[in-house]
């Protein structure tokens, strides 16, 4: 029997009226997984400056508590921006010179890993012939090779850029080779039945299939990348965070010092981030957050 228009208009209302009541409980869900993400780091390092304030707020302690850091370093923390030339310069000026630095020696390290690593992953002879040479030139530290390149530039700016890239270099190479090795044979396959030439397999095939460990060595590069620019800095002298932090030092500023690592951390993490999400944007999610 056919429900009656009435009764029809009346489902539809108590339908329509039971939607919306849904809404609230997907927000407190959202509330609930913010607060989740949240919560916890903001409670440990409220617990960390308890502890810190705690233990150097007394005569005698070799570092100056949380209240004694923003009194001492407010000046550089309230005034980023001060340009008084030379290296009298506000901390955002500084950190801009290690970003320009890193941003240069990052992207020859990207291009140059992910062809090297392309070659190692697809060639049995480049790897048997390569991989042993780098693995042994990747276990240098990075500032062993700051000599080497003052020798061989004769200036600070490039040899800075040098540093970065051989740093940086050998994680992209690595993870890059490991995708390529790790292509399933089908896509192999499928590129010869349609017969892909080289470079159309390897932007067709390679890249997309190899993109999640390509990015996962990117993210370790970029990390490894403001390291070594913040030691290099601080031998190479001129504007930049490393020279700040060791100037500081030198002018027994402990306070500036500490503000000036907030920010190394503050930017290496997002410098990460910001990888891990063109990851995430060029692999659709199938790379590590």
């Amino acid at each position: 029997m056919a429900a009656s228009p009435a009764a029809t208009l009346g489902t539809a209302r108590s339908e329509a009226a039971a939607k919306p009541a849904r809404a609230p409980l997907v927000t407190m869900a959202r509330i609930r997984g913010v607060l989740a993400r949240i919560v916890p780091p903001v409670v440990v390092l409220a617990l960390f400056l308890l502890f810190w304030e705690l233990a150097c707020n007394r005569p005698g302690a070799g570092l100056p508590a949380p209240s004694r850091v923003l009194t001492d370093a407010w000046d550089v923390i309230a005034n980023p921006f001060f340009d008084n030339g030379g290296t009298d310069k506000g901390l955002f000026w500084h950190i801009l010179a290690s970003l320009k630095r890193v941003a240069v020696g990052f992207a020859i390290a990207t291009v140059v890993g992910i062809l090297l690593g392309t070659l190692v992953g697809q060639s049995e002879w480049a790897m048997r012939g390569l991989d042993p040479i780098f693995q042994v030139l990747r276990t240098i530290p990075p500032l062993a090779w700051l000599p080497l390149s003052l020798a061989a530039f004769r200036d600070g700016q490039p040899s800075a850029i040098f540093v970065i890239f051989i740093t940086s270099v050998w994680p992209i190479i690595i993870n890059t080779a490991v995708g390529i090795r790790n292509i399933p044979q089908d896509y192999r396959n499928v590129a010869a039945v349609v017969r892909l030439n080289p470079i159309e397999f390897f932007w067709k095939i390679m890249l997309p299939s190899a993109a999640p460990y390509i990015f996962t060595g990117l993210r370790i590069g970029v990390g490894l990348s403001w390291l070594a620019i913040v030691a290099a800095e601080m031998l190479i002298g001129g504007v930049g965070i490393g020279f700040f932090i060791w100037d500081a030092w030198n002018s027994s500023h402990i306070s500036e010092i500490i503000v000036a690592l907030v920010y190394v951390g503050a930017i290496g993490f997002l410098l990460d981030r910001v990888v891990a999400g063109l990851g995430r944007l060029v692999t659709r999610g199938t790379s590590a957050a």
